[in-house]
């Protein structure tokens, strides 16, 4: 006797509970009522003929092989949303929903500058945008819930193939009256001795500012992180120490009367490299090395302090 088979609703209305843990707030997300939603849930664990859910009065729960058949759901939907999307492709490069997950250090800095060239060179991509830390935004890249992210490369994970963008240098933000304050070419040992204040765990731009400290001989004041560079300068502008932003962020972040001067380094200057990731697995190659392309010749018209980075002589082939 055949085994009954999950449905891609039902699976859907899965994931939109763990991703919500509230059924209201699920059926509101996936545009159906609650009744149709819970209805769904109760279908799939009948289905199964196990508990994936656990029902309370106050919160909703996954039950641990719930969990696990969340993560399988998460890939089948991005398979199925796959092949929709390459359907698209076939119409037109570029066309219908791009989901792009972008890290809160790129953010704010790059896309108001790039947004409204894309939307002008390429009118029919719908950029869905979603700002979350790096290690969110590969699982969730992994997981089929985004199509891309924009964050620091290399990322190092297997699956995931990588398209750089752009180099910029880490800019050294310090109290105006600073000695170091508006230095040119300082090198790097500069540093030594100094006390540096930086992001709270979980930023990829804190990892690579520790790398940094550890060449230079820096200190970190560890009892003092931010949760975004907006309020690390608003600190270094207080008194409470030095840190480092990227080049992109310092138009944003570092302006007349707060304050703050900057200082840049000696080359080799201390950078990162910002470009796109996704599965190797995506139906869109295509698109994403298009895209990579488009952000590419527009960032010299952004204004901001970064450096494009040619494409790569070879687009990397899915596999699979």
């Amino acid at each position: 006797m055949t085994q009954p088979q999950p449905t891609l609703a039902q699976l859907r209305a899965l994931v939109g509970v763990a991703d919500h843990r509230h059924f209201g707030r699920a059926a509101t997300s996936l545009h159906v009522s609650q009744p149709t939603l819970s209805s769904a849930v109760a279908a799939l664990e009948r289905t199964l003929g196990i508990q994936l859910v656990e029902r309370t009065t106050r919160s909703v729960l996954l039950t641990p092989v719930g969990e696990e058949i969340v993560q399988r759901a998460r890939g089948v939907l991005g398979a199925v949303d796959d092949i929709a999307q390459l359907a698209v492709r076939a119409r037109a490069p570029l066309s219908g929903d791009i989901r792009l997950g972008v890290i809160p250090t790129v953010a704010p800095y790059l896309l108001p500058q790039l947004l409204p060239s894309l939307r002008a060179r390429r009118p029919e991509a719908r950029l869905r945008l979603r700002e979350a830390q790096t290690s969110a935004l590969l699982e969730e890249l992994r997981g089929g819930s985004l199509d891309l992210a924009l964050l620091a490369l290399p990322t190092d994970e297997p699956g995931v193939a990588e398209l750089p963008l752009y180099d910029e240098d880490f800019v050294l933000v310090t109290p105006v009256d600073h000695p170091m304050a508006g230095s040119a070419a300082l090198p790097v040992s500069s540093l030594c001795g100094r006390d540096l204040l930086l992001l709270e765990d979980g930023h990829c731009f804190r990892a690579q500012a520790l790398d940094v400290c550890r060449e230079a001989g820096a200190r970190e004041r560890s009892a003092l992180r931010a949760a975004s560079l907006s309020t690390i300068v608003q600190m270094v502008a207080g008194g409470l120490g030095l840190t480092l932003i990227p080049a992109a962020a310092v138009g944003v972040e570092v302006g007349e009367g707060r304050g703050l001067a900057t200082a840049t380094f000696r080359d080799p200057a201390p950078r990162r490299r910002i470009g796109l990731a996704y599965r190797t697995t995506s139906a869109r190659v295509a698109d994403w090395t298009l895209l990579a392309a488009e952000i590419r010749e527009a960032l010299p018209g952004t204004g901001l302090e970064v450096t494009p980075v040619p494409a790569p002589e070879r687009t990397p082939a899915p596999v699979g």
